[in-house]
């Protein structure tokens, strides 16, 4: 049996470029174990990803909303969003090829660029330009010019599910003139339930297969150096708790996991293993395959802290949305490399004639083994 795909309308959003409202369609696929994953054409957004857990309870794990108004309100979180075309931060808004530097635009405090500026790939309404078996695939022509970048643009994004309960993405893209390219997705999970917040959180493990993080000032600019992971919070080559990790970020600057971590290093060719995430108490598992360099590990900091008064975010389900109460693992190319010198920060300039690839998959587990434990207990 097939993975099933049910199309139905999710809401009415202005194009950023013509400024008409269009109507932006749902897509759902639902394998044969009770998995499904819902996109949606405005930023090419993963909205929901719903799952049994060990004891055959679906819940959806990953935050989202029910509504386009909802997106549109947060877009500063790029909530289940598409980063591009260059994902994370532009120091200064710009970079120099030769003799010619390239203005971008400062969407970030008017200092940097950060996941593509003012209209990035996340506020586009994307294209669907096939729907069967073998997945959904959005289509965005990228202007030359928009957000200071050459070029245009033309990027694909393939989703599929498979009944190995495997979410994969697919990036491609292609240029006319030779523009940086860094594609990613910001989507935040909680395995234990996008509603369970930071106790959900907590309880999970996480394992990162990195020796080196991208080291970074105080505004998250890449310095250009590695940091060896050796004896600090960023060594999770066996897996940790991720509770006990956070709160050994109480004196740090930014209160929390986000960096971006060098994983891939010796595998030039195919998609590997870099990261996995459990949620023990209920079984759900997540693994991260990837043929990019970089992962950056994010653990939704900033989302409002609604304990020193933000105000809330209200999610799915009237959820509340939290600091501390999910994970992004963004896999993509090193932040800023367009400026980086260093000789091991893999080059993001796509040239004509070539083609970016950028495949990710997420593999969902039920790991019974839990379930054996809880009930010996």
């Amino acid at each position: 049996m097939s993975v099933k795909i049910e199309e139905e309308i999710f809401g009415l959003a202005k194009n950023p470029f013509t400024k008409i409202p269009e109507m932006v369609r749902r897509f759902t696929m639902t394998n044969t174990n009770q998995m499904s994953v819902s996109v949606i054409q405005l930023g090419a957004i993963i909205q929901s990803v719903r799952m049994p857990d060990a004891y055959q309870k679906i819940e959806d794990v990953c935050l989202g909303f029910d509504d386009i108004a909802s997106y549109v309100n947060t877009k500063a979180a790029y909530i289940g969003g598409t980063l591009g075309r260059v994902a994370n931060r532009v120091a200064n808004g710009e970079y120099t090829v030769g003799e010619t530097k390239y203005e971008l635009t400062k969407n970030f405090k008017n200092t940097y660029q950060l996941h593509g500026g003012f209209v990035g790939f996340d506020s586009v309404i994307w294209e669907v330009v096939r729907k069967s078996d073998l997945g959904i695939t959005f289509r965005h022509v990228s202007p030359d010019g928009h957000e200071g970048y050459p070029g245009n643009l033309t990027t694909t994004i393939t989703y599929w599910l498979d009944n190995q309960n495997r979410l994969g993405v697919r990036y491609e893209a292609f240029t006319d003139k030779m523009t940086p390219v860094n594609l990613s997705n910001h989507a935040y999970f909680n395995l234990a339930g996008h509603a369970t917040g930071a106790k959900g959180l907590a309880e999970h493990t996480v394992e990162i297969a990195s020796t080196r993080i991208i080291d970074t000032d105080d505004d998250q600019i890449p310095t250009g150096k590695f940091l060896d992971v050796d004896d600090t919070v960023f060594d999770m080559r066996l897996p940790v708790l991720l509770g006990d990790r956070l709160k050994q970020f109480d004196n740090r600057l930014i209160k929390g996991y986000d960096n971006c971590f060098v994983v891939n290093e010796g595998n030039d060719t195919g998609i590997n293993l870099v990261a996995k995430l459990v949620h023990p108490p209920s079984g759900r598992a997540m693994e991260i395959y990837s043929n990019q360099p970089g992962l950056q590990f994010y653990t939704a900091n900033n989302l409002p802290d609604e304990e020193n008064g933000d105000a809330p975010m209200i999610g799915k389900e009237c959820t509340h949305y939290r600091k501390h109460g999910s994970f992004c693992v963004e896999t993509e190319k090193f932040p800023d490399a367009m400026n980086q010198h260093h000789p091991e920060f893999p080059s993001v300039f796509l040239h004509p004639g070539e083609k970016y690839l950028h495949e990710v998959i997420y593999k969902f587990n039920v790991e019974e083994s839990w379930k054996c434990c809880c009930n010996n207990k």
